[in-house]
């Protein structure tokens, strides 16, 4: 073939119906004689237009990729019958430079309402276990006089007299390709197609007014801060009686003076004298549910964890809980009475504790070490 269609659209032999069609809009929109109206562009601009045809066609396509004429067939185009020919990709021309996506006829005044927000505090025992709440808010609902219309009672909207009811008017423009008809939306209606001569007084038109309503609400167990619950349908209705948005809302859990929660899980400490921790004890804490009993063994240290299963939170859309974690300090006391610091010093020399050596464990260096590890890093 004389012609390298690939090579003129700039594209590969393995390219794509839509890369084809891209490379094609890329090169009208530079070689369009109205944008370059010199001879030898206007060749160019065919050129592209021929190999477009040729390559957006696959029957086409294929004769050319074996060496046969595309157009043997008598198919019009601009290789066979010129611009005016069936196969000119006109629509494609008219993408490039005006979109395709243009509207046609008059657009709704409905539209559908925005998406509402609301913040709601929650306690742990309501985010852990679920809760019902009764939510005001102020958002935008129907109007009851003109039940979303926006025209004044006894009235409706008059046909726009400047587009007769087609929400667009057109202009025509003449081009190289003849005359051009492009659509823009009414300016005098704003493309409804109608104009409301007679307002509502409630609503001044729109539809729609502000008041405050009740939403009761059921609050599934397991949330926790910072999900959001969306509920279809509560939002703020939109203009001209269109449908409610949605209503989302935010989850804030207030902190507990106990209990910290990590994920489904909570987390407490209770103190103990070092005493108590030696000989053992029992000590009662609260949960989400009750009181209870917590037996601590003897020679338990500070920093170990009792760990109650099934005390934490519900685990959300799931059956189960999370567990209660107790961290267990130990309190060495600063200050004692003579009888007591004998009775302590006794003890130290039953058990060979008069000068004890200081034991480290891996993790457990002094700070000085640690400090020399940093500046080593560096």
């Amino acid at each position: 073939m004389a012609n390298d269609y690939y090579a003129i659209l700039g594209v590969r032999r393995d390219a794509g119906a839509d890369e084809v069609k891209r490379a094609y809009r890329r090169l009208a929109r530079e070689l369009h004689p109205d944008v370059n109206p010199d001879p030898e562009t206007q060749e160019k601009f065919k050129e592209i237009t021929q190999a477009y045809e040729v390559l957006s066609d696959p029957k086409k396509r294929e004769m050319y990729d074996l060496g046969a004429d595309p157009f043997a067939s008598g198919a019009g185009g601009a290789g066979a019958g010129g611009f005016g020919g069936a196969g000119f990709p006109f629509s494609d021309i008219m993408d490039a430079f005006f979109g395709s996506a243009a509207s046609r006829g008059p657009r709704s005044r409905a539209r559908r309402g925005r998406n509402a927000t609301l913040r709601v505090e929650l306690d742990l025992a309501e985010t852990a276990f679920g809760t019902t709440r009764e939510l005001s808010i102020d958002t935008a609902v129907a109007c009851t006089s003109c039940e979303g219309t926006g025209c004044a009672p006894g009235t409706h909207p008059d046909t726009c007299e400047t587009c007769h009811g087609r929400g667009e008017v057109q202009q025509v423009q003449r081009s190289f390709l003849g005359q051009v008809m492009t659509a823009r939306p009414c300016p005098a209606c704003g493309g409804f197609g109608s104009v409301i001569r007679n307002p509502c007084a409630e609503c001044s038109g729109d539809g729609r007014v502000r008041t405050r309503r009740t939403v009761k609400v059921k609050i599934p167990a397991g949330v926790e801060n910072g999900i959001h619950i969306q509920l279809a349908g509560e939002g703020e209705v939109g203009p001209g009686g269109g449908p409610p948005g949605d209503l989302f809302l935010e989850i804030v859990e207030k902190p507990h003076e106990i209990f910290e929660r990590e994920g489904d899980d909570l987390h407490c400490t209770v103190q103990i004298p070092m005493t108590a921790a030696a000989l053992g004890t029992s000590v009662t804490v609260e949960t989400l549910d009750a009181a209870e009993p917590v037996d601590i063994k003897p020679g338990t240290q500070s920093g170990q964890v009792i760990t109650l299963y099934g005390r934490g939170v519900r685990h959300l859309n799931e059956s189960g809980r999370g567990d209660l974690m107790i961290h267990v300090n130990v309190e060495t006391p600063n200050r004692l009475d003579e009888e007591q610091e004998e009775l302590l010093r006794r003890l130290a020399k039953l058990r060979g504790e008069e000068r004890p050596p200081g034991k480290f464990a891996p993790g457990q260096r002094g700070v000085f070490s640690r400090i020399r590890d940093v500046f080593n890093q560096h």
